[in-house]
């Protein structure tokens, strides 16, 4: 059977006919979420961000709320939330909070507020900005705030593309998934009154990008992250800089390395930050670094900790708790937690938060720490660590929680697939019960695996999986060689074959014979799993790892669905928006060892495909762009194979995560109805 779908047919006010769509529906429309953590100086108070959907209006809403840090009064909303509120920063004397917004009447343009906390006065709109505003600082004397923002080229002035003029390309990384091109509209560090009496003035200008602004103690200027040097999109090094309030800009690095989320202490004497030092070896485990301002003298202070600082979540700038005290966090093994660490390197870095959850960001001040987390059954609340230790402080996701009651799962641990040296040679691994659960019944198996490769699975709500759970379906999900939260040996043992640095088995191997050990033990050790009703899925690594089993286990499964799949390195080597960086991975480039892209590629094993697919691809992806959908979906029709191919309109790569409800609403959709077919009505 061969289905060709070139668009998704729905639309926001047909009424769909899928089995599955109050279920998704349900479980999409209810999620919220808190995120941004912002502590007020004194520690006494913590604005931060709540983010919902709105199925109806296709949008998400966010808006600031405010909470007491001994939640007295009960946490209350700040804006409206509308308007996609968010990015809260305080005042160094905590009597004022900036935020961002979307309440301009023009398509793309975001403002920047500033409002009163604890005094009667308005709001007060300081900057209004064509292309975004985000990592809002205030100066330490509160006279300037700093922000990042595109700045666009001409060109984006005329009405359509037919008065552009043409884009002269000069460097790789002219576009980037989510917001197209880039390198003509590069992010700057912009410089606005707090008291709104001028408009911004761009501090950084030109052609290289700045990000991270982080104040210098007496307010004179900020160090930002940056490639400034020719041959940046060549060696991939990125800098730590000075950048005074005259534009004199002082380099403090060496081009050798991989630095950002810059800190700057208390004192003015240090940097804290973030990365690595070989640009061209990856994956990496990010670690926390210190750097002397007057001597540019740097050591790694986080060394005692073999995990990544730069999580899944996103990376967060150091915080300085103290003149030689760090808040940071990092990943563990399914779990991100909060830690702490000695700012000379001395001590081994301390866990301050604990248990079966992911931390998705954190910020301190004044003595308190916030951090927001979720579980596998909760989605993303607000926490703080004072003197009188951790407490919760919203309750955002009670009615998700009341009108979806979220499966829990449990965790074990798998034996890996072949020998591994670098540390426990076991997989991280986690299964989810179907909703109703018989114990005296077998179901189906959905064998999930995850992009990057260098991310994690853990405990935290997975939306994807509690749909799965509910549609009747055993969730089976894993950390395989190659994924990120264990010890950097871990993430680099699926390197090339030729990788000069840290060679590994390259994609396609260890990865392949850890998941198939994952299925393999889940369907001895748990006799609810029906080994003849197996299906597996993944997203752009995970899709990458969907059609390599497809071509060659196709004797495992019954349904595989590839979603927003590299399925040729060659052809994804020169149009990804990363393209050239594959190397980094695979060793050599692809002009250098055509043949070693070609191995890896599970395009090339099509004929072996003897399992029917649902492949899912958006349109507007530039990590793995479209053809690579087109490309399987072809060979498949070509040679006769069972392939449904689905093109989501206007999405990105993100489109599971943050692309239009609707449209995640009708991927679930597409996706359980497949299942269902194939593994439960056949």
């Amino acid at each position: 059977m061969i289905t060709v779908v070139w668009m998704t047919t729905k639309t926001p006010d047909a009424k769909s006919t899928s089995p599955h769509h109050e279920l998704a529906e349900k479980i999409i429309s209810h999620q919220i979420g808190a995120g941004s953590p912002a502590v007020s100086p004194d520690g006494s108070q913590i604005a931060y961000v709540v983010t919902r959907v709105d199925i109806k209006a296709n949008k998400y809403r966010s808006q600031v709320w405010l909470a007491s840090t001994d939640s007295s009064p009960a946490p209350r909303p700040l804006t409206a939330g509308e308007k996609r509120d968010g990015n809260p920063s305080w005042s160094p004397d905590g009597t004022w909070l900036a935020f961002t917004s979307g309440r301009s009447e023009k398509k793309g343009e975001t403002t920047l507020h500033v409002m009163p906390i604890g005094s009667s006065g308005e709001i007060r709109t300081i900057a209004t900005m064509p292309d975004g505003v985000g990592n809002v600082r205030w100066s330490p004397d509160g006279k300037l705030i700093a922000f990042t923002s595109r700045t666009q080229d001409e060109r984006y002035t005329k009405d359509d593309e037919s008065w552009m003029s043409p884009r002269k390309i000069e460097t790789f990384f002219t576009r980037l998934n989510g917001e197209d091109f880039v390198f003509d509209r590069p992010q700057h560090v912009y410089l606005v009154p707090s008291d709104g009496t001028a408009a911004p003035r761009n501090l950084t200008p030109g052609a290289h990008e700045h990000s991270s602004p982080s104040w210098l103690s007496d307010s004179t200027g900020v160090v930002t992250s940056a490639a400034l040097h020719d041959g940046w999109d060549n060696d991939l090094a990125n800098d730590l800089h000075i950048v005074l309030l005259t534009g004199e800009i002082t380099t403090l690095t060496d081009r050798k390395g991989v630095y950002y989320a810059p800190s700057v202490s208390p004192d003015g004497t240090r940097i804290a930050f973030i990365g690595y030092d070989d640009p061209l070896t990856s994956p990496q485990n990010d670690h926390v670094g210190v750097l002397e301002i007057k001597t540019k003298q740097r050591e790694w202070v986080s060394r005692g900790l073999d995990r990544t600082f730069s999580p899944t979540s996103g990376a967060v700038a150091p915080i300085w708790a103290s003149d030689n005290t760090l808040i940071v966090y990092a990943e563990d093994r399914g779990t991100t937690h909060v830690a702490q660490i000695d700012a000379t390197g001395k001590k081994n870095p301390s866990w301050l938060t604990a248990g079966r959850r992911i931390v998705k960001a954190f910020h301190a001040s004044g003595g308190t720490i916030a951090f927001v987390a979720s579980a596998v059954d909760q989605v993303t609340e607000l926490f703080t660590i004072t003197k009188s230790g951790e407490h919760r402080l919203s309750n955002v996701g009670a009615t998700l929680v009341a009108q979806t009651s979220p499966q829990t799962w449990e965790h074990f641990t798998v034996a890996c697939g072949s020998t591994y040296t670098g540390g426990p040679s076991e997989i991280d691994t986690w299964i989810m019960k179907p909703t109703n659960f018989d114990p005296s019944k077998k179901y189906p198996v959905l064998l999930n695996v995850h992009g990057g490769p260098h991310t994690q699975y853990g405990e935290t709500y997975f939306d994807e999986a509690q749909m799965q759970a509910a549609a009747g379906f055993v969730v089976l999900m894993s950390n395989p060689r190659g994924s990120s939260g264990r010890e950097q040996a871990w993430g680099q043992a699926i390197l090339g074959r030729k990788h000069p640095v840290a060679p590994g088995t390259g994609w396609g191997d260890a990865d392949v014979e850890d998941v198939l050990a994952v299925l393999d033990t889940a369907i001895e050790k748990y006799p609810f799993c029906d080994a003849s009703r197996v299906g597996m899925l993944g997203g752009s690594y995970g899709g990458y790892m969907a059609t390599m089993l497809a071509g060659c286990h196709s004797d495992r499964f019954k349904a595989i669905c590839s979603e927003r799949a590299v399925n040729n390195m060659l052809s994804e080597e020169w149009t990804s928006d990363i393209g050239t960086v594959f190397r980094v991975e695979h060793g050599p480039n692809h002009l250098e060892d055509e043949a070693e892209y070609a191995r890896m590629s599970p395009i090339r094993h099509v004929r072996n495909i003897n399992v029917p697919m649902l492949i899912i691809h958006s349109e507007n992806d530039l990590r793995c762009p479209i053809n690579q959908a087109e490309e399987l979906f072809m060979a498949m029709r070509l040679l006769g194979k069972d392939v449904t191919f689905y093109r989501f309109p206007g999405e990105t790569h993100e489109l599971s995560r943050s692309g239009s409800p609707v449209h995640r609403v009708q991927r679930a959709e597409i996706i359980l109805d497949f299942f269902t077919e194939k593994l439960i009505a056949s």
